[in-house]
């Protein structure tokens, strides 16, 4: 378990919808949770999948990070459990929609969510599933981080989105979060039988290094199933391919958390 005393906190991103971004989002934190640690799972996205997929009913929902954003509460005070140990979630709701219009004229509006989860929170990790747009919400992700996790899809234009998106990331760093990093990014939807897909995960490894996770996430019919159950797709099969692979990235996840540790440390 990583031992800081505040959690680190990782912002999932693509502007690129499709790409896997809240499938990961919500069996990484499964994930992690499984392995001890006590994750918050913060859902960003107005379209609300990370909340239905871990099966919280939109009924049931009294806040939303739509209050961490507009009504100055706290995370701790709104996070709702979930069915999985460890692991509590800040739902989204049909308010955050309008979020976008109103942040325009708000005051100190990239800075907001960080204001909401800068405080004691007894998490080990926030996992933040961000839009698949470039917008006011994704940014208030990005200066709340410490690290970013780009879900990559193994397709012909994928080194062009991620190109966009480090440009972005660069800017955030000049101007609000100079310390925000790519954790790593993830190839996901993977098919070894594709040549398209290897050749893909080829180039984006030559160019990238390291920073690609070692863990590869496969095109997988049992994570697809899971969200209509309102499940994980690690409760859902734990035993099936993807499941298994979301359990490798946590083991990842974690690693290079304690490497940035040791540094951090050392620093």
């Amino acid at each position: 378990m990583i031992t800081s005393k505040a959690p680190r906190i990782l912002a999932l991103a693509n502007q690129k919808g499709g790409v896997g971004k809240t499938t990961t989002a919500v069996n990484l934190a499964t994930a992690l949770a499984a392995v001890k640690q006590r994750v918050l799972l913060v859902d960003m996205d107005p379209q609300g999948n990370a909340t239905t997929g871990l099966g919280i009913k939109r009924s049931s929902i009294q806040k939303s990070v739509y209050d961490l954003l507009f009504e100055g509460v706290k995370a701790s005070q709104i996070a709702m459990p979930t069915r999985v140990p460890r692991l509590s979630i800040v739902p989204s709701s049909v308010h955050l929609s309008g979020a976008e219009v109103e942040l325009v004229t708000a005051r100190h509006r990239e800075h907001r969510l960080k204001n909401a989860l800068y405080t004691d929170l007894a998490y080990d990790y926030v996992i933040i599933d961000c839009p698949p747009s470039l917008n006011f919400l994704t940014l208030n992700a990005l200066v709340a981080a410490h690290s970013l996790v780009v879900p990559l899809q193994c397709e012909f234009y994928a080194l062009e989105g991620l190109s966009q998106l480090t440009k972005t990331i660069s800017l955030v760093q000049k101007h609000f979060n100079p310390k925000l990093n790519i954790h790593g990014i993830l190839l996901t939807m993977y098919d070894k039988r594709n040549r398209i897909t290897r050749l893909v995960a080829e180039d984006v490894r030559e160019y990238y290094g390291d920073v690609v996770y070692k863990t590869t996430i496969p095109r997988n019919v049992r994570l697809s199933e899971a969200p209509s159950y309102g499940l994980p797709g690690i409760i859902y099969d734990m035993n099936c391919e993807g499941s298994q692979a979301y359990i490798r990235l946590a083991r990842e996840v974690i690693g290079r958390e304690k490497e940035i540790y040791k540094q951090e440390k050392v620093a």
